[in-house]
């Protein structure tokens, strides 16, 4: 419904009038469809979004505790190391009590998002499996499991999607501009799609350009003609019109093919 254009020259609208839109749109043509989400996977899927929620959290928390520590001692630690701090060594690196407490407080969030991110990740492994249609996905550089399961139960099925321009739409990859005689006139709803699609996307990325070297030297091109941000987002969309294909075709990945 939130795709369909309001009517504006009524004064007054009720069932029946709206009733009576609803018909002309659908006698123009002009009435969009929807996809209705089966509702046998809507609550794992739920869960998987919990994990992408967790996630945010976790890096929030980190980027908080690193900040602090940057910000007082001058000095930097990676997150590596900020996980494995204990309360002792948080008070040696911060003898002030109350800058320690901060931290104390950020890690303890920190442990408690890992925690139930664990427990999320297993309960979603064990109640559903990957269906034949999307096995491939995990041949792609950066996509596990978890992002595997993501990318599947977001997308639904692929043949509602009839080119790769409206997969990479759907998962908010597709600029937008409005024209009228060859001249811009603005833009705007670039957030429309799906937002955990192009959240599991940027993760795949973000693994991908450290882990498959022909990846990331696409990444360090793009870089260096633009920033890390529009580079990150290149590689995000190389993998969702690559995923697309894979899971259209039914062929494993071919990093040749996608960045080419």
């Amino acid at each position: 419904m939130a795709a369909i254009q309001q009517y504006n020259g009524l004064k007054y609208t009720d069932d029946t009038s709206d009733a009576g839109w609803l018909a002309h749109l659908l006698r123009l043509g002009l009435l969009p469809q929807g996809y209705i989400y089966p509702k046998e996977e809507r609550a794992v899927r739920d869960l998987l979004r919990k994990c992408s929620q967790l996630v945010r959290q976790r890096t929030t928390n980190l980027l908080s505790i690193q900040n602090l520590i940057t910000r007082n001692t001058e000095s930097a630690l990676n997150g590596n190391r900020i996980k494995t701090l204990d309360a002792q060594q948080v008070d040696e690196l911060l003898p002030n009590p109350d800058l320690a407490l901060a931290v104390k407080a950020n890690l303890a969030l920190l442990n408690c998002a890992d925690e139930q991110l664990d427990l999320l990740e297993r309960t979603v492994i064990d109640r559903i499996k990957l269906r034949a249609e999307f096995r491939f996905l995990k041949t792609v550089p950066g996509i596990g499991q978890i992002l595997a399961l993501t990318i599947m139960l977001e997308t639904g099925q692929i043949k509602r999607f009839p080119t790769v321009g409206d997969f990479a739409s759907y998962w908010r990859c597709v600029g937008s501009q409005k024209l009228s005689n060859g001249k811009k006139k603005g833009q705007g709803n670039t957030k429309n799609g799906n937002k955990y699609l192009a959240w599991a996307f940027a993760e795949a990325a973000n693994f991908a350009i450290r882990y498959c070297s022909r990846i990331g030297s696409f990444y360090q091109r793009k870089k260096a003609k633009s920033h890390g941000v529009v580079a990150l987002k290149a590689v995000a969309h190389k993998l969702c019109r690559a995923c697309y294909s894979i899971m259209k075709d039914q062929v494993p990945f071919d990093v040749t093919k996608a960045f080419a």
